[in-house]
């Protein structure tokens, strides 16, 4: 499918805020004990996508550029992710970038006020924000998608990204509110970029360095998961370095072992 460079970002934005707005809809009309179900069938969605990706180990072209060492790849670049997110505080900012879009979002309203960060409703919406955010732009999707359409290779990946991102904004916003809608400037910021550098770089990864980026990716996700299923509040916004310096390890590992 080929058509004018970023239709990819701008149809998954759309296909974000059309299934956030249903969500939405419908999320106001179920009770909070079917919203709840719905966050557990999420989680374990989530991490059942994860496990599928992390699998991606035991690809041909990634055993054959780092040997036997395809996991320690993927550790390695989780720790090292996590050491550079943590020192840039990324997750923290992904949070304040929450709180400021609400803070406009209800000066723009009626009366015109400012939020508390401890009110009601604040948490909700910030939470939804980050945890769509990074679903719908960490994965392989997000990254080859971009850079195929940058490269006026068409939007086939991005096409099927947008329409599982789609479905799953409608249940996202369902149980957690309204902050999964400005997700989409998450998708369009993070994709609408890898596309600008698919236009100007080229060809990027090869295949040992997408299956490295999709299990690298699956190991966030499966961060995202327990998220969800609230079993432990993974920090995964420190963790998307991990998915630059993931390629980057398999470059090297295969400089060294020539």
């Amino acid at each position: 499918m080929t058509l004018f460079v970023g239709a990819g970002t701008v149809l998954n934005v759309l296909t974000v805020l059309v299934g956030g707005s249903v969500g939405l809809l419908l999320g106001a009309r179920l009770p909070d004990r079917v919203r709840e179900v719905a966050m557990d069938a999420l989680g374990l969605g989530t991490l059942a996508i994860a496990v599928l990706s992390v699998l991606d180990v035991h690809d041909p072209a990634l055993a054959d550029a780092v040997g036997a060492g395809a996991a320690l790849v993927v550790i390695g670049a989780a720790l090292l992710g996590a050491v550079l997110g943590g020192l840039l505080r990324i997750e923290a900012r992904l949070e304040r970038v929450g709180h400021h879009l609400r803070a406009l979002l209800l000066r723009a309203g009626p009366g015109h006020r400012r939020p508390r960060e401890d009110e009601p409703g604040e948490h909700r919406f910030v939470e939804g924000f980050v945890t769509a955010s990074l679903v719908f732009c960490v994965g392989p999707l997000t990254v080859l998608g971009a850079v195929n359409d940058g490269l006026g290779r068409g939007i086939d990946e991005l096409a099927v990204k947008s329409l599982l991102d789609g479905v799953a904004a409608a249940a996202f916003a369902s149980a957690l509110g309204s902050g999964v809608l400005l997700s989409a400037m998450s998708v369009a910021v993070v994709q609408g970029s890898l596309t600008v550098v698919g236009a100007l770089l080229g060809d990027l990864l090869d295949a040992a360095q997408v299956a490295a980026l999709s299990a690298t990716g699956g190991l966030l996700l499966l961060g995202v998961g327990l998220r969800l299923l609230r079993v432990r509040d993974v920090p995964v916004g420190d963790l998307l370095p991990a998915l630059v310096v993931a390629p980057v390890i398999v470059a090297v590992v295969r400089s060294v072992l020539g």
